[in-house]
């Protein structure tokens, strides 16, 4: 099934080309999937496909929106506003498509995990994990695999295969309001309440359509999911991190796990190319950032590496005149990982040291460890697919 991500607004300027795309894609063989679309975007397909006249595209696009992500409808017959002949064309043309969940595990705590199939050979995790935020929150991924290699990440150790598109970033939401059956649920009442860009991937390295994923989910005539409690966090793309501010109006949070490079180096090899000198730039130039709007630095807690008082007393430091919080995360053991968690007690003085400086220094609560869902254990099974193979595979099924 075919993924669209056009970039398409109201200005003339920028329809034409948008309309043009529309064109191409509407050509091709097969139904479109729509999901991931913004209402400018489903107006100039809807043009493109003659179900709509110009001046009646964006009154139509918005009821189809809204079915889609105020309602979470995935059968046009069921968009009871709009007649049935244009119903009917609709299922013609397009669908409203999610990733096939291959697999749902839920932890003792609560956590719920989804091991989501976007394509073949290519699968990403999501987790919503309860009581977080106002009520709970959805750590979705914005690649499948990572490029990154954090020695501490199980992500890291799974090669990169593609980025996700805004429609997989936001199904990833749609799946997970179908599952816990929020869609005739009073807002006050719905269980997800925040959105952070957690998951497996870099979100900075996919700028554009996280970016593009943001509006469509914040949209207050859809998931109506405030950009305050929307949360992306960066290894350390420090050129990206102002960009990431300016377009998206998200909160902040970077993963940070050392306070000198060396260290930085070994664990977030990331920091190799934007060091922490330049990333703490980055983080100072980032807009709306105050008292009201901290940034969130993660620091995972490994047993002798950098979980001594004098990095703590160095971390207070590196922060001076940063409006900030530091979660403190137990670090999450995998298959494999060369590391070890810092003792409570180890992790309590750390804390203390921190909070007496007056930064909020919370320990987060290993949640869903039991089915790899906590930080930092997420990996798929999915492997990078060369190009040649993926021609021969594609060739083979279409001769059936």
């Amino acid at each position: 099934m075919k993924r669209l991500d056009l970039a398409f607004d109201t200005h003339k300027d920028r329809a034409a080309p948008a309309a043009a795309e529309a064109r191409v894609a509407l050509a091709q063989t097969g139904p479109v999937n729509l999901t991931g679309l913004t209402q400018d975007e489903l107006a100039a397909f809807l043009v493109e496909s003659g179900i709509a006249e110009p001046r009646q595209a964006r009154m139509r696009a918005d009821q189809i929106w809204g079915w889609m992500h105020k309602r979470g409808v995935t059968d046009f017959a069921a968009m009871s506003n709009i007649a049935k002949e244009t119903r009917a064309a609709l299922a013609e043309r397009f669908v409203l498509n999610r990733p096939s969940i291959l697999e749902r595990r839920q932890s003792t705590d609560g956590v719920v995990k989804w091991l989501l199939g976007l394509s073949p050979g290519a699968e990403a995790e999501t987790v919503f994990i309860p009581d977080v935020g106002r009520s709970g929150a959805l750590c979705v991924s914005s690649q499948v695999g990572c490029t990154l290699t954090c020695r501490f990440c199980h992500t890291g150790t799974q090669p990169l295969v593609r980025n996700l598109t805004a429609g997989e970033i936001v199904a990833q939401c749609l799946i997970a309001r179908d599952d816990l059956d929020e869609w005739t649920a009073e807002p006050d009442a719905r269980r997800l309440s925040n959105i952070v860009f957690m998951g497996m991937g870099e979100p900075l390295y996919n700028l554009d359509a996280v970016a593009r994923a943001i509006d469509i989910l914040s949209h207050h005539e859809g998931l109506g999911i405030s950009r305050r409690r929307i949360t992306v966090s960066t290894s350390g793309v420090a050129p990206k991190i102002p960009e990431l501010g300016a377009r998206t109006g998200a909160m902040l949070a970077i993963s940070l796990h050392a306070v000198e490079d060396g260290l930085r180096d070994e664990l977030v090899p990331i920091n190799r190319a934007y060091p922490i000198k330049d990333l703490m730039a980055a983080i100072r130039a980032y807009p709306g950032l105050s008292n009201a709007r901290r940034v969130t630095f993660e620091y995972v807690m490994l047993k002798g590496v950098n979980d001594s008082p004098a990095e703590a007393r160095a971390l207070v430091r590196l922060l001076a005149g940063v409006p900030a919080k530091i979660n403190l995360i137990p670090f999450n053991p995998w298959p494999g990982s060369p590391y070890e968690c810092a003792s409570p007690a180890t992790i309590r003085t750390f804390a203390d040291i921190v909070n007496r400086a007056g930064y909020a220094s919370p320990i987060r609560t290993p949640r869903g460890r039991d089915i790899l869902a906590a930080c930092g254990q997420l990996r798929s099974e999915s492997t990078k697919e060369r190009a040649s193979d993926r021609r021969r595979r594609e060739r083979e099924t279409a001769e059936g």
